[in-house]
């Protein structure tokens, strides 16, 4: 993307703002629907959603081929964000609206660790610092040793982790293959890896909830579109910072919808963790700017 198509953060915020408004209409309904569905049924029904949207631009994939080399990446992707998602899902029914997006923001610290581990992208004290700063942030949220931290909590950890694996994947990916291309195969690899483990705890479904799942998948679908609009119109430094707000608007129904109290240690981790993750996304554009390799000590995003 070139750097006179990213001038325009007003239109950049309004799309991160939609965005996040459509991520956190997700964890609505997820967390409306409840623990009636096991989290693997319910995580297969969603991707199933997915994958009949996203069923056009797979045929003409298919009849072009993958590079070489592509599917086990595609596979393995598939099995890491299954677990994710599972995680996700048996989080996202059994603790507040507001810290499992809290825990969530975790995700790019994860990947910005897993590139320097495994992609050898080296990072300087700053952003370990700000590393450091998010981990702080998380601890906050969790406080353990304060009070008891339960299944939904460390799940939804483990979503973290697995969800920065995922996209560790995707970006190996994105060097052979377009990013349309990685969305639509990830959502019929997920399908395929959560089938036989939804079908081993399934349980009846009404349609109303294969519909809310349907729903789910289409406001999942809509922020991710609305991110990626951002973020052509708009430095990430700029719409960064905006995600922010979910924790605000997760805060707000979670309190208005589901009767979940206002937790100011959840509202202040998350803020750390987000004041992280903007420095090291506004270090990356810098560093772009001047036109500096990772190599000079920050590993890429």
């Amino acid at each position: 993307m070139k750097e006179s198509s990213l001038n325009r953060p007003v239109a950049g915020v309004l799309w991160m703002v939609l965005s996040g408004l459509c991520f956190v209409s997700v964890t609505g309904v997820v967390r409306f629907l409840g623990t009636d569905l096991p989290a693997p049924q319910s995580a297969f029904l969603r991707f199933g959603w997915a994958f009949v949207f996203l069923l056009p631009t797979l045929v003409p994939l298919m009849r072009a081929g993958l590079p070489k080399g592509s599917w086990p990446l595609v596979a393995g992707r598939g099995l890491v964000h299954s677990a994710a998602v599972i995680f996700w899902f048996y989080a996202m029914a059994r603790i507040p609206v507001a810290e499992v997006t809290a825990i969530g923001f975790l995700n790019p610290v994860v990947v910005t660790l897993g590139a320097a581990l495994f992609f050898g992208e080296r990072l300087a004290l700053r952003r370990l610092s700000a590393i450091g700063i998010a981990i702080i942030g998380a601890l906050i949220v969790l406080r353990p040793g304060f009070r008891e931290i339960g299944a939904g909590q460390l799940s939804q950890v483990c979503a973290a982790f697995c969800f920065g694996g995922s996209y560790l994947l995707a970006k190996r990916l994105s060097a052979s293959l377009p990013a349309g291309a990685i969305v639509a195969l990830m959502s019929a690899s997920v399908t395929i890896a959560l089938l036989p483990i939804a079908l081993a705890v399934w349980v009846p479904v009404s349609w109303e909830q294969v519909a809310w799942l349907g729903l789910v998948a289409a406001f999942a679908t809509a922020g991710h579109y609305c991110m990626t609009r951002a973020f052509a119109v708009a430095q990430m430094s700029v719409t960064q910072p905006v995600v922010f707000l979910q924790l605000v608007w997760a805060t707000i129904l979670g309190a208005v919808a589901f009767g979940e109290m206002v937790d100011p240690y959840i509202l202040l981790g998350g803020a750390l963790i987000i004041a992280a993750i903007s420095y090291i996304t506004l270090r990356e554009a810098q560093i772009k700017r001047a036109g500096v390799t990772p190599a000079s000590g920050a590993g890429k995003l």
